[in-house]
């Protein structure tokens, strides 16, 4: 059916019934009909929210996904998050400043900064793309979402 319906199960065909007698008018086909799911959904207004909100959102679990699970200063398993440049230091809590970090690694840290301690990063935070994190949290990007994902899209039909 090309309105926006299709049928999913049908329980007699045609040819099914006209091979069967007769004996008494009954329903012999029974069809249910599915509404298609679009691949994608544009709202005709925009929330402030989702305009405004050009970051992904800073999560512990966000930060380990990032960093692979790996302490971003030797490379062990990691279980702790650290702030680069402290928090009673000024540091912010902001994707550049949030690394993954081993018990180890942040427990030697503490509440200094890095040349203080002697650690070096593997490799410099950042926030993620957002393509990045539609794949890590649905595990595929449909063909079709993608013109409305990149960078600076329209997010209008």
């Amino acid at each position: 059916m090309s309105d926006g319906w299709r049928v999913t199960h049908a329980v007699a065909s045609p040819a099914e019934l006209a091979a069967q007698p007769d004996p008494a008018p009954a329903v012999r086909t029974v069809a249910v009909l599915t509404p298609t799911t679009p691949a994608v959904v544009l709202g005709s207004t925009q929330s402030e929210d989702v305009v405004d909100r050009a970051r992904a959102a800073l999560s512990r679990r966000a930060v380990f996904v990032r960093d692979g699970h790996r302490c971003q200063y030797c490379g062990a398993n990691a279980e702790n998050i650290d702030h680069i440049v402290p928090r009673s230091r000024g540091g912010e809590h902001v994707w550049e400043n949030v690394v993954a970090a081993c018990r180890p690694c942040n427990t030697r840290k503490e509440d200094r900064l890095l040349h203080e301690v002697g650690l070096v990063l593997r490799r410099k935070p950042m926030a993620p793309r957002e393509l990045t994190w539609i794949v890590v949290a649905v595990g595929t990007v449909h063909p079709h979402w993608e013109p409305y994902l990149q960078p600076g899209a329209a997010l209008s039909a």
